[in-house]
């Protein structure tokens, strides 16, 4: 009776081929942006505009947003009134003083009042300020909370923004590595939406190892500029020469 014949090996580029996660020096990795904020509101007030909209990319210092600041005018107004007034009232006292015509207990009452109705200048006008919001520094607006003519309260977050600039890459990897794996060490990591990979340089490494997973987290680089990569992407970091 003849023997079957054993079937063939599979070819050597099939048996290479590997899922990423089966692969020991393969680390996902995620994009981050230099800085990112969630703007919150300062004050109890109606949004009177909403100067940019979702993806859009704004300036340091430009306004964002900007509540509705009739009342704060009002009192802004009425603060400077009072100060004028109180402070006629001291240059008059201070007049009559020069004269013996007044104590030094009344010109300092008089000043008094004339200090305290100029520091409600400056509480109002604070006030004021926080009647605009303007971006902390320049990138994209990457989400918006709020919308032209809602009331909002305090500490309601009105939209959130991420930085213009590189973007940092940051990886979890064996805390085992920490001997051969230094600051500047060159590795490539493939962009999962680009399909793409890039050459990237470890820039900082944490001072702590997660006891736990064994681990120690890592920022890193991409060299050189690709405006395809945007914030929150991920991908695989490989690093052949560390086991």
């Amino acid at each position: 009776m003849a023997q079957q014949a054993p079937a063939p090996a599979a070819p050597a580029a099939a048996r290479a081929a590997a899922p990423a996660h089966a692969d020991p020096h393969a680390i996902r990795v995620l994009l981050t942006p230099e800085l990112e904020t969630v703007l919150a509101s300062q004050m109890l007030g109606r949004i009177a505009s909403l100067n940019a909209g979702l993806g859009a990319h704004v300036k340091k210092g430009q306004t964002l947003l900007s509540f509705d600041c009739s009342e704060a005018n009002a009192r802004l107004r009425m603060a400077q009134a009072e100060y004028a007034n109180a402070k006629e009232t001291q240059d008059v006292k201070e007049r009559l003083r020069k004269l013996d015509a007044a104590g030094d207990t009344e010109v300092l009452l008089a000043k008094t009042q004339a200090d305290k109705a100029k520091a409600a200048i400056s509480l109002t006008r604070v006030q004021m300020d926080q009647c605009v919001v303007r971006a902390p520094f320049s990138g994209h607006v990457v989400k918006l909370h709020v919308k032209p003519a809602q009331g909002v309260n305090v500490g309601v977050p009105l939209l959130e923004m991420v930085s213009d600039g590189p973007l940092k890459l940051r990886l979890n990897v064996p805390s085992r590595w920490l001997q051969s794996l230094k600051v500047g060490a060159a590795f490539d990591v493939a962009i999962d939406e680009t399909r793409k990979t890039y050459p990237a340089k470890v820039s900082a490494i944490n001072a702590r190892v997660d006891a736990v997973a064994q681990t120690v987290e890592l920022e890193a680089r991409i060299d050189g500029k690709h405006p395809d990569l945007l914030a929150g992407m991920s991908g695989v970091a490989r690093f052949p020469g560390l086991q």
